[in-house]
């Protein structure tokens, strides 16, 4: 009995690590095939623009409200917990750090990670259903050019867009914050942003958000 549980159990463990395994190798199946099609600009070029504009532009109204609900909370928090030891110009050091190098990039890519890989699956599942993809392959268009690459380039090149001007609002709206209900004033709070400002907060929190832009259209 204990070894048909044993059994039981490695049975489970075994198809959901055999599932998982599938998965990382269909999506990279599927990178190394966007790679190679990415040659056929003349098929994804047309579609690069409308898919920038639907990743990106769309989602910048997302971005901006939830970086902007972070840098009130932020500088609320952080006015909270120092103490009268802390400096409270350090409000700004922990606004501009949090914002620009973690809660920016990760909070706007799960975001974005419902709202556009549900969009992408949605649509070209619709796709395959209706035979749209197989009527591309009967007019020799290549699938992967025509529909995967422009997705993938748009996530790359539009994630880091949307979360930049997260990153300023989300300052922004902790600098409002510490101004109009904190007390805290301008010149103390950009002290403290400044003070251990460094331009790879910027670059950490980009790159961040390009690798979630490529994991959340490829997946998707």
């Amino acid at each position: 009995m204990a070894e048909q549980y044993l059994l039981k159990v490695l049975e489970i463990i075994g198809g959901a690590a055999r599932e998982s395994l599938e998965s990382f190798g269909a999506a990279g199946k599927l990178t190394a095939e966007a790679v190679r099609s990415a040659r056929d600009v003349r098929t994804w070029w047309p579609n690069l623009t409308p898919q920038a504009r639907q990743l990106g532009v769309d989602s910048l109204p997302i971005g901006t409200l939830i970086a902007l609900f972070t840098g009130v909370v932020l500088a609320l928090l952080a006015s909270y917990s120092f103490t009268g030891a802390v400096p409270r110009y350090l409000v700004g050091t922990l606004v501009q750090k949090t914002v620009m190098m973690e809660l920016a990039p990760v909070l706007t890519g799960l975001a974005l990670a419902g709202r556009v890989g549900a969009n992408i699956a949605a649509e070209l599942g619709t796709m395959r259903v209706t035979e749209q993809i197989d009527a591309l392959e009967t007019l020799s268009y290549d699938p992967v050019a025509y529909l995967v690459v422009p997705r993938v380039i748009a996530g790359v090149v539009m994630f880091p867009v949307v979360v930049g001007l997260a990153m300023f609002v989300g300052l922004g709206a902790g600098w409002a914050t510490s101004l109009g209900l904190l007390d805290l004033p301008s010149t103390e709070f950009l002290k403290g942003a400044r003070l251990f400002f460094d331009l790879f907060d910027v670059r950490y929190g980009l790159v961040k958000a390009a690798s979630f832009g490529f994991a959340v259209s490829v997946l998707g």
